[in-house]
């Protein structure tokens, strides 16, 4: 590849509308350009990147046993309905109507799709194990997309679908797709961490997140270092605690006190000079359209999807003011638990409160020494708020560290959540009709170029690994219009090709400034810098573009030592 012909437009500014660090330098090195929001052209590098991202995820999948196919992004709405996710997805998944007056929906994801495929292909228990996979374009109505492609509307997927009769079957396939996650991301070089999550809108019981910690990750993981423990904060569990010291002295008679325009815990803790652990929320949640009361301590946050999992719910959400009003009597800041009719449920560390405060269901009102058990009933107890970096592991009790983090990939053991409703069913050897049980798996192409570059640039620009870099390695003749380090370039490229390298020369008339800028900025792992003084001792230089470290190398034995340094950087992507 000669860069004069790639279409490498590199910029020496940051675009205006980047944030994240990756979208910045993706820019500037000639990787994409925005078309429009949440949607990117990947320019000639880009792509190049994207196809070898691809090709080792393709690799993985088939050593793992899968199989690749292509479905439509055209969808019939219909199948959504009957799994209950239309609804779910909302704004989200894109619609539009045919000529024909028929709604479609461009495909945010394919479970629906490949479900109904195998259930009128695959009948028998002879036709599982099955898993299939595609690479495919995906489309989301993103409220708001942000980070260049790591939250766009348009993005490549690679996803896959297990098909087996029980569950014993079932987790080879989990274990086999799982280990080539692990071997995919360790080949691109990703720092991940592969913590336990939560399916949400998938379903299924069991899921784990591939995630690389990144500042502008807008996802949060726990991770403890003493165990190895690591899960998603929506469900890294917290263990039980003590009520807060002082707090058993406060359980005198409850009494009402005016509190003015005082709602908020910390408007209330200041007032009433008491701690916020001393205060209980309480959040009016509507689950599945029914009013529930949820109380957490007030130096705490509430868990929804904890609380939702807990209720066995399909939606949930905050109550508005009318509906607030409706349950308790007061207005939206002033709500307590003694005297509400509705189900009252409560964080594990409210229990051995007492002579708290909490609001008195009436304007401008609360209520001190509330104690739980005496003054108002709880109908449920158990673990509702999210885990801080202050609490102990949930598994070995040592110290936690919260990140947050870019999620890459995610599986998913799905059961029979969408087999069911869509009738992926077979004959078993004893001709009885049983349910396929499903997983999923999914990673984000897109996500993993962007993640990378999150977590591996320096001042200068891009640090490719060698398994994901555009070109392995870019030659470099320094003089303008020295036709001697000119046909040495040439004769160096064209070895290096033989060689099975892959390599770009730099044959721009440019000045060596511009040339070792936009290397650096690419982020090519090897240099290769031809310069006259060195060419006429028979040396050629090599430079890492991530350690920096340069090495004279005698012309005849450059292909060689080139290759032993690639050998080495694929060995280090892999090990990283």
């Amino acid at each position: 590849m000669r860069w004069s012909s790639a279409f490498i437009p590199t910029l020496k500014e940051n675009p205006q509308e980047a944030e994240a660090v990756s979208h910045k330098l993706m820019v500037r090195a000639g990787l994409i350009r925005r078309l429009t929001a949440g949607a990117y052209t990947y320019l000639p590098m880009g792509y190049r990147v994207l196809r070898k991202t691809m090709d080792i995820i393709r690799e993985e999948m088939d050593r793992a046993g899968a199989v690749e196919l292509l479905m439509p992004a055209l969808q019939p709405p219909e199948l959504w309905k009957r799994t209950g996710r239309y609804d779910d997805m909302g704004d989200v998944m894109i619609k539009y109507t045919d000529r024909h007056g028929k709604e479609v929906a461009l495909g945010p994801t394919h479970e629906e799709v490949v479900t109904d495929l195998v259930s009128g292909e695959a009948r028998s228990y002879k036709d599982f194990p099955l898993c299939l996979y595609q690479v495919q374009t995906k489309f989301r109505d993103e409220i708001r997309p942000r980070f260049g492609v790591v939250r766009s509307c348009e993005f490549i997927m690679k996803d896959a679908y297990s098909f087996d009769v029980d569950a014993g079957s079932m987790e080879k396939s989990y274990k086999a797709m799982y280990d080539a996650y692990c071997r995919i991301f360790e080949r691109c070089g990703l720092p991940y961490v592969a913590v336990e999550a939560d399916p949400g809108l998938m379903g299924g019981t069991v899921s784990h997140e591939f995630m690389v910690p990144s500042e502008i990750g807008e996802d949060r993981i726990v991770v403890c270092a003493s165990c190895g423990y690591a899960a998603s904060v929506e469900i890294a569990s917290v263990r039980p605690e003590e009520a807060p010291a002082g707090s058993a002295g406060r359980a005198g008679n409850i009494e009402d006190v005016v509190t003015p325009d005082k709602s908020t815990v910390r408007d209330v803790s200041g007032y009433l000079k008491v701690k916020p652990s001393e205060i209980i929320k309480t959040l009016i949640y509507m689950a599945d359209n029914e009013p529930v009361a949820v109380l957490i301590r007030g130096d705490h946050d509430a868990n929804e999807t904890k609380i939702k999992n807990y209720l066995k719910a399909r939606t949930l959400a905050l109550a508005d003011e009318r509906r607030v009003k409706e349950v308790t009597g007061g207005p939206m800041g002033f709500s307590g638990p003694v005297g509400l009719s509705i189900r009252v449920l409560a964080d594990t560390a409210v229990r051995g409160m007492a002579g708290a405060v909490t609001g008195a269901n009436e304007k401008d009102k609360h209520i001190r020494n509330v104690t739980p058990g005496r003054d108002f009933s709880v109908t449920g107890w158990f673990d509702a708020r999210v885990i801080t970096g202050t609490d102990p592991c949930p598994k070995c009790g040592g110290g936690i560290e919260i990140r947050n983090a870019i999620e890459i990939g995610h599986t998913f053991k799905l059961g029979t959540k969408y087999s069911e409703p869509l009738n992926a069913s077979f004959l078993d050897a004893k001709g009885r009709h049983r349910p396929v049980i499903m997983g999923c798996y999914g990673i984000g192409v897109n996500r993993i170029p962007a993640a990378l570059i999150e977590a591996s640039h320096d001042k200068d620009g891009i640090v490719w690994p060698a398994s994901l870099s555009p070109c392995e390695v870019v030659v470099m003749p320094l003089k303008k219009g020295n036709k001697e380090l000119a046909d040495a370039a040439e004769r160096i490229y064209e070895e290096l090709k033989q060689a099975g390298v892959d390599v770009i020369i730099d044959d721009r008339e440019r000045s060596p400034g511009i040339k070792f800028k936009d290397a650096d900025l690419v982020g090519f792992p090897i240099q290769v810098i031809i310069g006259e003084k060195n060419l006429k001792d028979g040396k050629i230089e090599v430079k890492e573009r991530a350690s920096g470290k340069k090495d004279l190398v005698d012309k005849d034995a450059l292909v060689e030592h080139v290759r032993a340094k690639l050998r080495v950087h694929f060995t280090l992507d892999i090990i990283r």
